[in-house]
């Protein structure tokens, strides 16, 4: 019997709720972000800033983190539990101290900060444990922080309307509790490896490695497409209604299109088990890749096959996540595992916001319909990193 099947069953469910539940706090703005607009009372314009203010805040925390290799100089346990527990101080921190647009920037912008202890973190944890197996444990994990990405979706199309304030407690209640679970119920891994210390060129270091240059690249690739198509998902459907006079719920069917991902995490974890991370990483690149391509068209189509291709898409966009940070880990040096996690993710998240404000600009002049091919090079480049490798 190897060490994989004497892991504890609870480990991985443990994880994986933690990490669900300390990410809530990254999806909690999303959800109440009209509410904190009327509460405010601050422009429309303003809206849009405070996600950007998470994104930011996660960006700047993973720099910081994996400069100074926080997740592999600490016990990374400790790290996810401090982190979940600032980060919920500063988003049920909204409730008593948001006065106008700047504190509440800062504040989520703090929130966000504290969230590159926790998703990154999580999966660091992972690695740990799982030396074996560790694609089918990240699916699991990603999986569930795509459900916490569509849940919002959800709660519009069910017509639920929680108050804001609720929606705070309980988000920072959540986050805390995971953070304790995992803390008493999740000590540092047998795979850890112990001896990390900080070297201010850790990270130059780290992508020296040329099969980690490629897994990264990979991953860089298939964030630029990812979160843009996410959030262009409403848009899509939107415009889809107007030029074919349908009423396709938009809520709802933005639910299931990023929701399906989940599923996409989930099954692409239990293949690579058989056929390699990097062969699923690649298969779910290409089908995305190629649903990038047809784009233009599938606003033409019949209400179900516009569907199945925007499922299909939905399935693969992400089900690719996990599987490059199973690569990423695996060839990221042993001492600094957590420290790669991390700053592929800083430089990903990044993208994303690149990916978007190029996308919004660009569809004023190349029009809803045809915008999304320019999705298209993050696949492209993500493919050739994957063949490189």
């Amino acid at each position: 019997m190897n060490r994989q099947h004497r892991i504890p069953i609870y480990i991985l469910p443990t994880i994986v709720f933690a990490q669900f539940a300390g990410t809530s706090l990254w999806f909690a703005g999303n959800a109440i972000v009209e509410d904190l607009q009327i509460y405010l009372q601050l422009e429309v314009v303003a809206t849009g800033g405070i996600t950007a203010a998470v994104q930011f805040g996660f960006i700047i925390g993973t720099l910081i983190f994996a400069f100074l290799s926080i997740a592999d100089r600490f016990s990374p346990s400790k790290v996810f539990l401090a982190c979940a527990v600032l980060g919920a101080f500063f988003n049920i921190a909204v409730y008593f101290f948001a006065n106008g647009l700047l504190s509440l920037l800062f504040l989520r912008f703090a929130t966000g900060f504290f969230l590159a202890g926790i998703y990154p973190v999580g999966m660091k944890i992972a690695s740990d444990w799982y030396a074996e197996g560790l694609g089918k444990a990240l699916g699991y994990l990603v999986g569930a922080l795509v459900l916490g990405t569509a849940f919002p979706h959800l709660l519009k199309a069910l017509g639920q309307s929680l108050a804001w304030e609720i929606i705070l407690w309980v988000t920072s209640g959540l986050a805390i509790l995971g953070g304790v679970l995992l803390y008493f119920l999740v000590p540092d891994g047998p795979n850890r490896k112990k001896g990390a210390k900080f070297e201010w060129n850790v990270i130059p270091k780290i992508f020296g490695f040329a099969d980690f240059r490629a897994a990264a690249f990979g991953y860089f690739g298939h964030m630029w497409e990812l979160y843009t198509f996410w959030a262009f998902i409403p848009l899509i459907l939107m415009n889809y209604n107007d030029l074919n006079q349908v009423n396709l719920s938009v809520p709802l069917w933005s639910f299931l299109i990023i929701g399906i991902g989940s599923l996409g995490c989930i099954i692409g974890g239990h293949i690579s088990l058989k056929k390699g991370s990097a062969r699923v990483a690649f298969w779910m690149l290409l089908i995305s890749g190629i649903c990038c391509l047809m784009s233009p068209f599938i606003f033409q189509l019949s209400p179900i096959i516009f569907l199945i291709i925007l499922l299909v898409w939905g399935f693969t966009v992400v089900g690719d996540s996990p599987q490059f940070s199973t690569i990423v880990a695996k060839t990221a040096p042993s001492l600094y595992i957590g420290t790669a996690l991390t700053i592929v993710n800083c430089i990903g998240f990044a993208l994303t916001i690149v990916s978007i404000q190029v996308l919004s600009y660009l569809q004023g002049t190349m029009g809803v319909t045809n915008v999304f091919l320019v999705l298209l090079i993050g696949p492209i480049i993500g493919l050739f990193a994957l063949i490189k490798e």
